[in-house]
Formats: structure tokens, C-alpha cells, sequence
């Protein structure tokens, strides 16, 4: 699959997630076997550019190319404008949000609010695409497949991408008023494949390397993203591509594997938040990492109480040395 000049080497790919895919996190990723990896959305606005949050998600140090930067906004000039910023910043590939659901951010009639104005999300694509156009930057939209299920317009906004020159689209599949209830459903993503030319990533509720599989082949699209599965679980990226690749499975990571990679991201983490941010922030990671092995049901209520770096840190490599090494690291299914 191609995105603009690059040439992803296989189909999966991670899906950007606010307070999530931070740089340590995409880079994890990428190591683990993720094609692509979109940031999390920047705001458009430049009065909000000089703010730590911003600031943290313009930091693309390390992180493998393509780097590729999601802008979330509503006004077509005030996204042009961002997109050349993310790019003096290193931003190798632009995306736009038209599909978070949450309501900070509809409420400002950007994100998945934007599918309610066809009008606005053709000026807005054709603006961003002619501001990267000289500059040889691919555009990409990342959206749903309509406001409500009585509205579902996914297949319009898709041929409006594709004569607007959006080099590729990701569609989840689920409407802005599902919000991430129930279950994605993937016929309004085979409906787009069908109707457009560009490349197409399905994105929803994909969780493992059968899903990943039976996606592709029922909704032909060219990718797939990964979302939430893939939060406490990096690795799930090379499983996929590998069954996808091979249709085997690779051996679940070991105990020795988990300690080398979590270890490993909350070190690059700490140093990107700085302690008081770091420690807060790697709780929800390393809740995600354990909360479904078996024997850290005591670990991971003390742990959440750690106030620093260092006992974060120390309370994890003490429980994981106390693992074999060699064992498969198996959740615990309820």
C-alpha cells in the first residue's frame, strides 16, 4: 500500500489515539512491527501551539519515517496553516480528523461534528491539499461512516476525499453517535472500497490477526488500523502481519519479552513527561500491560499508589524477575 511517495511494507497499522500514541508509544510500535503510525491530533489553532501538550505532540525525535501528524479543527485557512506547521516540524505525511466522537471536541463542530457539513469538509480537504501540494506532503483523512446511523454519508464524504486529492482514507466503522458501543460494523467500509480508487484502512474493533484477516478480505480494503487492542499489547502488530503474511501465528511474548519492552517504554516515557507527568501518565500503560496476567491482582493497586519514577520502576522489575523468564506471558481470560 502506498501513502503519497512511501510504500508501507505491509498492511497494519497502528490508529492515533489522544492520550495514547505518544512518541514513545508510536516508536514502541513501529519497533514491534507497526507499518504506520499517526500521532495524536495537534490542534489547529496557534494559540494553543506553544502549550506543553501541543509541544509534546510536535516532538517527532527518533521516531522512523513516515512521520505522520493528525490536525483536528474546523476552519479550512486555520488547517492549511497547521498542516504547513506540522511540517516545518517533520511531518512527512498530513492527516485530518473528521472522526473523534468526543464531545469537546464536536462540540467546536470539528472532528466527527464536520460530517454534518459536506460543504465544509470538501473547502477544508481542497484547502489542505493544495497548502502540502507544493511540498510533494500527501493529505489523509481519518473519519466515520456518518453522524447517526439515519445519516450514514460515508460514501459521499469518501468520493469527496478523492476528488479533493486525499492520498488515502481511514475509516472506522461505527457513526460519531455510536461514540464505541457495540460493534463496528464493516458493510459501510465495503461500500466505500467499491466506490473509490484511493487506498482505504479499515479501523474498528480489529483485535486479532483472524479479525485483521477477515476484515481485509470482506471489505477489500488495503490496511487495517488498531486501535485500542493494541493498548498494553505493541506486539499485536507483528502477530498480524505475520499471519496475515504466513496465516501462522507467532508464539505469544514471553515473560523475559514483556519485561525487556515495558521496561524499556516506560524508561523512553519517563524521559518524554519528565517525572511528575511520567509516573501519572504510565499508570494507565502499565494497567493495560497487566491487568489481564495472572498473579497481579495485589501488584497493580500498590503500584498505582508509587508517587515516583523510581518505585514505579523498581516495584516492576522486582515482579517480572520473579516470572520465568521463558514463560509465555498468557492472559487471563474472564
Amino acid at each position: 500500500m502506498r501513502i503519497g511517495t512511501w510504500t508501507l511494507p505491509h498492511p497494519v497499522c497502528v490508529a492515533p489515539m489522544a492520550g495514547v500514541t505518544d512518541r514513545p508509544y508510536r516508536r514502541l510500535c513501529k519497533a514491534l512491527g507497526a507499518a504506520y503510525a499517526v500521532s495524536e491530533m495537534a490542534a489547529s489553532n496557534p494559540r494553543l501551539w506553544d502549550s506543553v501538550k501541543t509541544s509534546r505532540r510536535l516532538d517527532h525525535t527518533g521516531e522512523p519515517d513516515p512521520v505522520a501528524v493528525q490536525i483536528a479543527g474546523a476552519d479550512p485557512d486555520m488547517l492549511a496553516e497547521a498542516a504547513l506547521f506540522n511540517v516545518r516540524k517533520g511531518a512527512r505525511i498530513i492527516d485530518i480528523n473528521m472522526g473523534c466522537p468526543a464531545k469537546k471536541v464536536c462540540n467546536v463542530a470539528s472532528g466527527s461534528a464536520l460530517l454534518r457539513d459536506e460543504a465544509l469538509v470538501a473547502r477544508i480537504l481542497q484547502r489542505v491539499v493544495a497548502a502540502c501540494a507544493p511540498l510533494g506532503i500527501p493529505v489523509t483523512l481519518k473519519t466515520r461512516t456518518g453522524w447517526d446511523r439515519d445519516s450514514r454519508n460515508a460514501v459521499r464524504v469518501a468520493r469527496l476525499a478523492e476528488d479533493c486529492g486525499i492520498a488515502a482514507l481511514t475509516l472506522h466503522g461505527r457513526t460519531r453517535c455510536d461514540l464505541y458501543t457495540g460493534e463496528a460494523e464493516y458493510d459501510t467500509i465495503r461500500d466505500v472500497r467499491q466506490a473509490i480508487r484511493i487506498p482505504l484502512i479499515a479501523n474498528g474493533d480489529i483485535d486479532s490477526p483472524e479479525k485483521a484477516r477477515r476484515v481485509l478480505d470482506y471489505t477489500g480494503a488495503d490496511a487495517i488500523m488498531v486501535g485500542r487492542a493494541a493498548q498494553g499489547r505493541p506486539w499485536i502488530f507483528r502477530e498480524i502481519a505475520h499471519y496475515l503474511a504466513h496465516g501462522t501465528h507467532l508464539p505469544p511474548p514471553t515473560y523475559g519479552e514483556l519485561r525487556e519492552h515495558l521496561l524499556s517504554h516506560l524508561e523512553d516515557h519517563y524521559t518524554f513527561y519528565g517525572e511528575y507527568t511520567g509516573v501519572r501518565t504510565a499508570r494507565k500503560h502499565i494497567g493495560w500491560y497487566l491487568a489481564d496476567l495472572p498473579g497481579t491482582d495485589a501488584l497493580l493497586p500498590a503500584i498505582m499508589t508509587l508517587g515516583s519514577t523510581e518505585q514505579q520502576s523498581r516495584a516492576l522489575r522486582r515482579w517480572l524477575e520473579d516470572q520465568s523468564a521463558d514463560a509465555p506471558a498468557i492472559p487471563v481470560l474472564h
